[in-house]
């Protein structure tokens, strides 16, 4: 049997995306009472680091531990896909080793080519292209707090980085409409956006996109890899950053979200996830209860609660 993989929000069906969903609040539910449940015990999840990381590291490898199982860091300084190893001989040792891998990685066609040999699941802990995972966490914290995001608006204003890509499949998947506010020449990929047509509309003016928005979210300006542009990028998307007015053109009962870490006084004003309409907090710890839903979904299919 092939192992299923986590590249993209597209390797869910919608069904199973919200019922992973509800599955990370149980999760978060029995945390917070102090419940042991430890269905991974002895399941090993390997993570490979080509960037750096707090968030993701952190909510995969507590994720693991409190589920039970244990998980290795992987840094290519490390390792031999440091040293040029090619990617699919790695992932067959790999996967004969581990029950799960976990990669952040610039190209995602490292990704993909780890897949291709892998018999184990490989879960995508951002690439260039994509982060399904924050997704995940991003509509968890949604539907705690506003409940179905479906014929939702959702903004996104700045970077059409793969945070924006990711909110396309997710317009595709969760069923929003989504609008893109971004300076010209910073839009999303064309090949996201052709796949989405009818659930994506670009916009110039961060205050045309975010009126009437249900969810309003950004990222920095600059993505990892991006350093030496940011001069130019500060100059450029100085009139889209969100403060507390430009939400107030929004829905009344608007939600801010942030994927961290955040610039503040640059993609954000200084006191932005201090507003009470901000869930960015709530965001950053959803990660964890996500994943551990993914993580026991691809791990352990009898605990599959769809």
């Amino acid at each position: 049997m092939s192992a299923r993989h986590f590249l993209s929000l597209k390797d869910c069906t919608p069904q199973e995306l919200v019922s992973l969903i509800r599955r990370g609040m149980e999760l978060k539910d029995l945390r917070n009472r102090g419940v042991l449940f430890e269905p991974l015990k002895n399941r090993v999840l390997g993570m490979i680091f080509e960037k750096a990381s707090t968030r993701t590291r952190l909510s995969f490898e507590a994720g693991m531990i409190q589920l039970g199982g244990q998980a290795i860091f992987l840094s290519p300084r490390d390792t031999q896909l440091g040293r040029g190893e090619p990617i699919g001989d790695a992932a067959i040792v790999m996967s004969r080793m581990l029950d799960a891998v976990m990669i952040r990685t610039f190209a995602h066609s490292t990704l993909t080519e780890f897949a291709a040999s892998s018999r184990v699941p490989v879960i995508n802990g951002l690439s260039d292209d994509l982060h399904p995972c924050q997704l995940l966490a991003d509509m968890q914290t949604f539907h705690e707090k506003r409940g179905s995001i479906k014929g939702k608006i959702v903004a996104w204003i700045g970077d059409g980085n793969n945070m924006c890509n990711s909110y396309i499949e997710a317009a595709q998947q969760f069923d929003f409409q989504l609008r893109v506010a971004c300076p010209e020449g910073y839009e999303p990929h064309p090949e996201f956006l052709a796949q989405a047509a009818d659930r994506v509309t670009i916009f110039r003016d961060p205050r045309e996109a975010v009126a009437g928005a249900h969810l309003v979210s950004t990222d920095v300006w600059a993505s990892m890899g991006q350093e030496e542009e940011i001069a130019e990028r500060l100059k450029l998307f100085t009139p889209y950053q969100v403060n507390r007015a430009l939400l107030d053109a929004a829905a009344k009962d608007v939600l801010f979200l942030h994927c961290l870490p955040a610039h503040r006084g640059e993609e954000i004003s200084e006191d932005l996830l201090d507003d009470p309409r901000s869930g960015a907090w709530d965001q950053a710890e959803n990660r964890l209860h996500a994943q551990k839903a993914l993580l026991e979904f691809l791990v352990e299919p009898a605990y599959h609660h769809a």
